[in-house]
């Protein structure tokens, strides 16, 4: 007899860990200078718009397959619809988030990398920069295989205790500490000389600025940001109880997920903005991916009391990257256990093997495989491209084309209403449904050609 499929325990674990899913690397890593390329305030609001119009439809559309479907997500689509070629949508997922980990587990290790300088460097009479030199230690053969290892095998530790004892009990912890130690972070940036200029150019629109690649930037920002389409949200809702209210949670979800990503940029932009400003210069919040790793290092160390702002910092880092790390590798290991029909051990030590050998590969990209390309990028670059440019969006294109034009109208409006025992408008239920059958392909669509051509 198969073993009953385990739930999340509660409700607040369930909104946790899937708040968990979305708030990652991508909040603190890349909105910050995605927002500084693309006009501050302007873009917020824009990414806002997006979020509510297109990505919050689609979002409930993944939970509702995931939790209609009760499996992981190629089962989920297989059960939904018996027979089709629809299922080879949830495969394209598996192997999205199995990639995506692959990769990230590199830059989750430079988190560890650079919390374990900034204790060292802060509990020593050392005076120098908190991440010392970020080209020298990427470029190093062994050194970040040891850290890329370490954060795979943390984030390994913890899925393979479960989805109650593992990862909802752990998302608990980090997702609290991860919002208490930016909100500290984020009151020591907002106290520095000059700080108030950043707050100005985040809350301040200059919608000059504006132009069709913000508009389209921000519809990407916000889609990757709620990890839609690699199958975090749909493996996690098929864990949810059938009487969890499928609107209300995708609402919170995409409402925590927004405020950490706007206080994650009160806590770097003021702070650019105050050290630009102490040392007479120019503030660069558009340094691209470099502004955590390369630019915020100076910043903290030339701030007061900027040895304790970079440990929290990095901590905060590195929480908001094994939150993340722990759901894709979840969607893997829900696959191996379901379809493999392997044990939670074997299946998160296979998961941790494979993505292991790909992150080893992605890491030396960096060092001695530098010159190694595939289709001229590198081996971490082309692993980035093809599911950030590729698998996330026409995997979440068919997502929506599925929802929308396979599963019954009848069936999505049952399921997003529990049988009629949550009371949603009309109104609301079917325009949420056409947002999803009409405007999220075309949508999606424009964010797979942005970002196929850019």
């Amino acid at each position: 007899m198969n073993k009953p499929r385990e739930t999340f325990g509660s409700r607040t674990g369930m909104l946790l860990a899937m708040a968990g899913s979305a708030i990652g690397l991508g909040n603190i890593w890349r909105f910050p200078y995605m927002m500084g390329k693309n006009g501050g305030a302007a873009f917020i609001l824009i990414y806002i718009i997006m979020l509510v119009v297109l990505c919050l439809p689609v979002m409930v559309s993944e939970y509702l397959i995931g939790r209609r479907g009760g499996s992981n997500p190629f089962s989920s689509f297989d059960r939904l619809a018996p027979g089709s070629k629809w299922r080879w949508i949830g495969f394209l997922a598996v192997l999205a988030s199995a990639c995506i980990l692959s990769f990230y587990c590199v830059v989750g290790g430079w988190s560890v990398k650079y919390l374990a300088d900034s204790c060292i460097l802060a509990f020593s009479d050392s005076q120098g920069d908190y991440a010392l030199s970020f080209g020298t230690f990427i470029s190093n053969p062994w050194k970040p295989l040891l850290y890329t290892l370490i954060f795979l095998g943390l984030t390994g530790a913890i899925i393979v205790f479960g989805v109650r004892k593992g990862i909802e009990r752990m998302s608990k912890v980090m997702i609290t500490m991860l919002f208490v130690i930016i909100v500290m972070v984020v009151i020591r940036s907002l106290t520095l000389p000059g700080a108030m200029e950043g707050v100005k150019y985040m809350f301040v629109p200059d919608f000059s600025k504006v132009t069709a690649g913000t508009v389209v930037s921000a519809m990407g920002q916000a889609f990757f940001s709620l990890s839609i389409g690699c199958g975090c949200i749909l493996t996690y809702a098929s864990y949810v109880k059938k009487e969890e209210n499928i609107l209300a949670s995708s609402a919170w979800i995409s409402f925590f997920d927004t405020l950490f990503a706007i206080i994650a940029g009160l806590a770097i932009i003021p702070a650019v903005y105050a050290i630009a400003y102490m040392n007479g210069l120019e503030p660069d919040v558009s340094a691209g991916p470099g502004l955590v790793f390369i630019t915020l290092p100076g910043v903290f160390s030339q701030m007061p009391l900027g040895s304790a702002a970079a440990i929290l910092f990095f901590l905060a880092l590195l929480l908001a990257a094994v939150t993340s790390a722990i759901s894709l590798m979840e969607v893997v290991v829900a696959f191996i256990i379901e379809e493999m029909h392997r044990s939670r051990k074997k299946a998160v030590l296979l998961c941790f093997a494979v993505c292991g050998v790909v992150g080893v590969f992605c890491s030396l990209s960096f060092g001695p495989l530098s010159d190694f390309k595939l289709f001229s990028l590198s081996v971490f670059d082309f692993f980035d491209y093809i599911t950030s440019n590729i698998m996330l969006p026409v995997g979440g294109m068919l997502l929506a084309v599925f929802a929308g034009w396979r599963l019954k109208r009848a069936n999505y409006l049952d399921e997003l209403t529990n049988g009629g025992k949550v009371r949603i408008p009309r109104w609301l239920a079917l325009t949420i449904y056409y947002l999803v059958k009409l405007v999220a392909p075309v949508g999606i669509s424009l964010i797979f050609l942005n970002c196929l051509f850019s």
